[in-house]
């Protein structure tokens, strides 16, 4: 594509920060590629924030991204940091940045991280470029996140295991997923596993209905219940979901199954991959055009960019028709 680069950057560095998450390791390979090829050099800042704050570089080349695309994880390892939320840390990440003669970041990470990103560039003239990632698929200014299509696969699977079981030995099983204020995993996962009830920190809980619910599947013999419960719900977890269940269906076997952080790890799938791999490629392409302090995002299939002070945690959007699909298809 011939057009005329604004950007005079000649360095840069690329992060991950936060959780980790499936696709980490497909979306640093596509920043360092793509940075590659446009003639740019390229360090990775290894332990997120606190690795920029003390310094912790590594040159990165065509070699050190070599076969990592289908690893979960972030070969630059990651972290959260209590430092760089003082000025006082931010300013010495900015001093080891301009030692370094970093002129720009891209930075893989999540609300938080972004949050970070934007205080430390009302303070110092570095720019940031974000990539969004989080399992919860919560972050605004982008339809999907690196890391849920993943996460949403791990738990469908494990639905399906544990459907087995129940079914083979007739039991009530709740199983709770991440989200601890989001419920998109547990909106997913509960449609794609055929979950009898879907519990999101969105919704206020409905014990009558939930009894009323698993009473009736109960009573149309089916062999199996399932209740996916998202962790943030207001009702409490898995735990005391079941303990519920149990008072108003004394004589069946309520099972629990907490995922955990299974969800977090694991090779990630295609879309993950493909995803990740396309936020890396425009994000250096949007940072040689100008573009400052943004987060590289996906809207309407296609590549949007929005300011980081912009940038927060959204939810799941419990509307009219999304309420009548998960009750028609529950029930």
């Amino acid at each position: 594509m011939n057009r005329k680069k604004k950007s005079k950057i000649k360095k840069i560095a690329v992060m991950t920060s936060g959780g980790d998450v499936p696709g980490l390791n497909a979306c640093i390979r596509s920043v360092v590629r793509t940075a590659i090829f446009n003639q740019l050099e390229i360090v990775g800042i290894q332990h997120g924030f606190e690795g920029l704050i003390s310094g912790d570089f590594i040159p990165m080349n065509a070699g050190t991204v070599s076969n990592i695309i289908q690893l979960g994880g972030t070969i630059l390892k990651s972290s959260r940091s209590a430092r760089f939320k003082t000025r006082e840390g931010r300013l010495a990440a900015y001093k080891q940045i301009k030692k370094e003669n970093i002129e720009a970041i891209v930075l893989i990470g999540g609300d938080g991280s972004f949050e970070g990103a934007n205080a430390f560039t009302r303070e110092h003239d570095i720019p940031f470029i974000g990539i969004p990632k989080t399992i919860d698929n919560d972050i605004s200014g982008t339809e999907i996140c690196i890391g849920y299509d993943t996460a949403l696969n791990t738990a469908t699977q494990a639905l399906d295991k544990i459907r087995d079981t129940a079914q083979s030995h007739e039991r009530i099983f709740v199983v709770e997923v991440m989200g601890r204020d989001s419920g998109y995993i547990a909106y997913g996962a509960g449609l794609a596993g055929g979950a009898e009830a879907i519990m999101v920190p969105e919704t206020r809980a409905d014990e009558k209905n939930l009894q009323q619910v698993l009473k009736q599947g109960w009573n149309r013999s089916k062999s199996s219940l399932i209740i996916v419960v998202a962790e943030g719900n207001e009702s409490g977890g898995a735990l005391k979901i079941a303990e519920r269940v149990k008072k108003y269906m004394p004589s069946n076997y309520v099972g629990v199954c907490i995922l955990g952080h299974i969800q977090r790890g694991g090779s990630p799938s295609a879309a993950d991959r493909i995803l990740a791999s396309k936020f890396g490629f425009h994000a250096i392409e949007g940072l040689l055009m100008g573009r400052r302090n943004v987060m590289v995002g996906f809207k309407k299939n296609e590549i949007c960019f929005t300011s980081l002070h912009r940038i927060k945690r959204h939810h799941l959007d419990i509307n009219k028709h999304l309420l009548k699909m998960i009750t028609t298809l529950t029930s």
